[in-house]
């Protein structure tokens, strides 16, 4: 119990203020999604899912909602079903309250996200668990939708009242203002604002105090809280929209435990990570899908040309692409066309480095980039092995945020941060931050031997001498032409000019001048290959599908000469036998 509010409050259970049973007082026993009295076709939509059984926090608060009616502040880790949360009882109590009377049609439910990405992928889980009543209850995103879609076929989507709207706090303020959404305010029921503590981050707080007056009703409407830490800034939303709340907090750390997520570190400079990582794809000490961060957007493009170079496939994501471009990425990636992704948000790029790309860059280049986006927070990429901080995040937030895009569930991850001397002041503070929380140094130490790297050393440093600004600028107009082949605006005009789509087309399938220049550096010659990882490259060992460290206890085996007895070629065994002619 919260000893500050007067709050009901449970972890693994009910507080003993709300006479219900707590796991200190009662032999706890688990409660399936059948057991929770849902819609028959609910439970159908979540067996077809694969949901076997709920998630504590899905256990705990959707009979609070559904039964006891109650306004919920939910706080847990990435993973652990905060979404399932409070969509399953919103659907269930709309299909109660249509079956009990035949009213006109009206907007029962809001979900707000602080970005355009978290707003597509909850639609996304909405209409999953809407899948069998579809017929009943229409779902609207209008947080994600990209400038493809008119204003006047908006405008008629939002004006036929679907009864859940999904969407980032301004888009719908500008509705509601605007007229486009009429009478909220006396048929609203259910309010959601998930993701909550970013909410004031991404600058909503006065968008968000002036939306909540227009929409919500005077005697109030059920709410929910979800966020994935409790802040201040989350005191003044609870005051906002909740009454009486009661609060969801597992009794959990930030991040998995050491034996589901394995963090490493590597102390490097800057020439020295191109180094590193076109060794750990190229060795193949990296299995699985990946997701690379980095500081700025720049890097982004520099560092999907490096690993072009050497052979390797990666897609971008960062704020500078439309939304819908940015949620056919994370689909591609969730869906295993591409196995790494590089991805950057630009908020945590220094002020110094902001006023040098200004300077750098003229204001014909520059690109308007999206303020609803956030990448290392809310969005579901699925099945992540690995995580590598390319560049070491500046808070032990995003630190937190990045590494949590791994080990979600059950499943295992490992994530691995590159730490520049300039570094360690944000090193250090990541370090006590997690050590105060886990007992332990859970920042290991990733031991790898440079001197083992020299041939992909050289390699690696002549691919980034090559990789020039000129060079990045064709990466990115390269990518313009792509997304104005796949616009669905410029559909008709490609349809009457199709002289121009077959141009663009050409040039957005040309091989760039740093490919063409060096083919060869997709291949790893047995030579460059420490000797020890040989096995694994040529695929005659699996490793783990964890990072595999590299230890300086291995020691280098030295090439010993072959006597001439052997039957060895002469070129490797510096050994020749005569023959007797």
């Amino acid at each position: 119990m919260d000893t500050n509010t007067n709050e009901p409050s449970t972890s693994q259970g009910m507080d003993s203020n709300t006479n219900e049973p707590s796991t200190s007082q009662a032999e706890e026993t688990k409660m399936s999604f059948a057991d929770m009295g849902l819609d028959g076709r609910i439970l159908k939509s979540i067996a077809h899912l694969g949901w076997k059984e709920p998630t504590l926090i899905q256990e705990k608060g959707i009979p609070l909602a559904i039964h006891k009616r109650k306004d919920i502040l939910s706080r847990g880790r990435t993973g652990s079903g905060k979404t399932g949360s409070y969509i399953i009882p919103i659907l269930h109590l709309i299909l109660a309250n249509k079956k009990a009377n035949l009213q006109q049609q009206h907007i029962s439910a809001v979900i707000l996200a602080p970005s355009k990405e978290l707003s597509a992928q909850i639609c996304k889980h909405t209409n999953q668990l809407n899948q069998f009543t579809s017929n009943h209850i229409s779902i609207l995103d209008i947080g994600s939708v990209s400038g493809n879609t008119s204003a006047a076929d908006m405008k008629q989507l939002v004006s036929e009242k679907p009864d859940i709207i999904i969407s980032t706090p301004s888009k719908l303020l500008s509705h509601v203002k605007s007229g486009n959404i009429k009478n909220i305010k006396e048929m609203l029921q259910f309010l959601v604002l998930d993701e909550a503590d970013l909410m004031f981050s991404f600058g909503y707080e006065a968008d968000l105090e002036e939306l909540l007056k227009l929409i919500v009703p005077n005697h109030g409407c059920q709410s929910f809280l979800v966020s994935a830490t409790l802040n201040p800034e989350i005191s003044c939303l609870k005051k906002l929209c909740l009454k009486n709340p009661v609060t969801l907090k597992l009794e959990e750390s930030d991040l998995p435990d050491s034996s589901q997520l394995i963090q490493y570190h590597i102390r490097c400079e800057e020439e020295d990570k191109y180094v590193l990582i076109n060794s750990l794809f190229k060795l193949k000490l990296v299995r699985g899908r990946t997701i690379i961060f980095t500081n700025c957007v720049d890097k982004c493009y520099k560092l999907k040309l490096f690993l072009q170079t050497f052979g390797i496939r990666s897609c971008i994501l960062n704020p500078e692409l439309p939304v819908a471009s940015r949620c056919h990425v994370v689909e591609r990636f969730n869906e295993g066309d591409y196995e790494i992704i590089i991805a950057s948000d630009d908020k945590s790029t220094s002020d110094a480095a902001n006023r040098k790309r200004k300077q750098n860059l003229s204001t014909q280049r520059k690109k308007e980039r999206d303020e609803e986006f956030g990448v290392s927070r809310g969005i579901d990429f699925q099945f992540v092995s690995n995580v590598i901080n390319f560049d070491f995040p500046c808070s032990v937030s995003e630190y937190v945020h990045r590494v949590g895009r791994t080990g979600r569930g059950d499943r295992e991850g490992t994530a691995l941060s590159f730490v520049r001397v300039d570094d360690n002041k944000k090193f250090e503070k990541v370090k006590k931050a997690l050590e105060s929380v886990s007992g332990e140094d859970v920042l290991k130490a990733y031991q790898f031997k440079m001197d083992e790297l020299d041939g992909i050393k050289y390699r690696s440093r002549e691919a980034v001498r090559a990789i020039t600004q000129n060079a990045i600028k064709e990466a990115r107009l390269s990518e313009i032409k792509r997304e104005l082949i796949n616009s669905e605006k410029l559909e008709t005009f490609f349809k009457q000019h199709p002289k121009d789509l077959k141009v663009l087309r050409s040039d957005a399938s040309t091989v760039t001048h740093l490919q063409s220049q060096q083919p060869q550096l997709k291949d790893l010659p047995d030579y460059i290959i420490p000797a020890s990882l040989r096995a694994v490259v040529h695929g005659r060992t699996e490793p783990d599908i964890r990072l595999t460290v590299v230890s300086h206890s291995q020691k280098r085996k030295r090439p010993t000469r072959s006597s001439g007895r052997s039957s060895g070629n002469p070129l490797k065994t510096f050994s020749f036998k005569k023959g007797r002619r």
